[in-house]
């Protein structure tokens, strides 16, 4: 698919229905039950006690590339090792009835670096055997949280997969992909088959990013504008207008988890120096929305470029990208 289809087809958009035919009553006849995602919500779900966070030697590391941990059974969240990447990004894995939706993509292009395609083939087959469904009828749509390359640099590995799509690298085209038209403030609605992501813009970090909002788990996916680390802002005041929408959205609407796409931080707060690929204690990356709360109020007293620390997280006021939080607070 070229890059004007995907303007032109977004994943949010409806499926349309051709003639069914013979064959496809026969396959409707035999279709399983629909799996309810709208009942009994926030789906019940857990995160691990510790992630793989790399070694003392990236050499002789022994850990997989990547750490699959099924939150539910309907919910995966991928982890990059960070023996293969400092950046060590995370990665959700929605299932829905029709359609799977893979955020973030992590570090590597090869396949024969680490085979990421491989990893979510198999987290699909293992999903289909476990609910009576064929790998071959679901789709899968591959997007990233926004344009940083720790993000979107393994989407080539799922150029020729069959019943694919995935996003463009342009704002353009990321915005195609979710058939939205007024970003920041708009929200569409993606639905991957009974189980609804909300989707909207959440610029600052950088100005072509997203937040996503997972109505089976209600886990508010937030990328790198918000995340258990440095939060690198690079433009304030879209930033700041990021969080307050994030706010307003926790206002009118149940949230389970608030989750960022890296974890940079120990458990007692101490920094993790930028390119670290071992970190033995580092904190969850789940956060609550009291903390969420909290950095806002704490981002409203802040005038002035510099790091601020607001006990869950250092808020990078354009400062450089690779700053060490206690010994380099140095900005532009």
């Amino acid at each position: 698919m070229d890059r004007r289809t995907f303007l032109t087809t977004s994943s949010a958009a409806a499926v349309p229905l051709g003639s069914i035919g013979a064959a496809g009553l026969a396959r409707a006849a035999a279709a399983p039950t629909p799996i309810d995602f709208k009942s009994n919500l926030p789906a019940p779900g857990s995160f691990p006690d510790r992630w793989i966070c790399g070694s003392p030697s990236c050499m002789d590391n022994t850990d997989p590339p990547v750490q699959v941990h099924w939150y539910n059974p309907h919910t995966a969240i991928l982890r990059q090792n960070k023996a293969y990447s400092y950046e060590a990004p995370f990665a959700p894995l929605y299932f829905g009835n029709d359609r799977v939706l893979l955020l973030d993509e992590g570090f590597v292009q090869l396949r024969n670096d680490w085979d990421l395609r491989g990893v979510v083939d198999g987290c699909i087959a293992d999903w289909c055997k476990r609910n009576g469904r064929d790998p071959a009828s679901l789709e899968l749509l591959v997007a990233f949280s926004h344009l940083h390359a720790d993000h979107y640099a393994a989407t080539n590995q799922f150029a020729d997969r069959p019943n694919t799509r995935y996003m463009g690298l342009t704002q353009e085209e990321m915005m195609g992909f979710w058939g939205m038209t007024n970003f920041p403030e708009e929200r569409v609605t993606l639905d991957l088959g009974g189980r609804d992501i909300l989707i909207w813009g959440s610029p600052g970090h950088v100005m072509s990013e997203f937040a996503h909002y997972d109505t089976y788990t209600q886990i508010l996916y937030t990328g790198d504008m918000f995340y258990r680390g440095r939060c690198y802002i690079s433009f304030w005041q879209p930033w700041f207008d990021s969080m307050k929408r994030l706010i307003d959205f926790c206002d009118t609407h149940p949230v389970s988890h608030v989750m960022g796409c890296h974890v940079e931080i120990s458990k007692d707060g101490q920094d993790y120096a930028y390119g670290m690929t071992y970190q033995p204690d580092e904190a969850p990356v789940q956060m609550t929305v009291q903390q969420l709360r909290e950095a806002f109020e704490y981002a409203k007293t802040i005038t002035k470029p510099g790091i601020y620390f607001t006990g869950t997280v250092f808020l990078c006021n354009q400062t450089r990208g690779t700053t060490t939080i206690d010994q380099n607070p140095y900005r532009y």
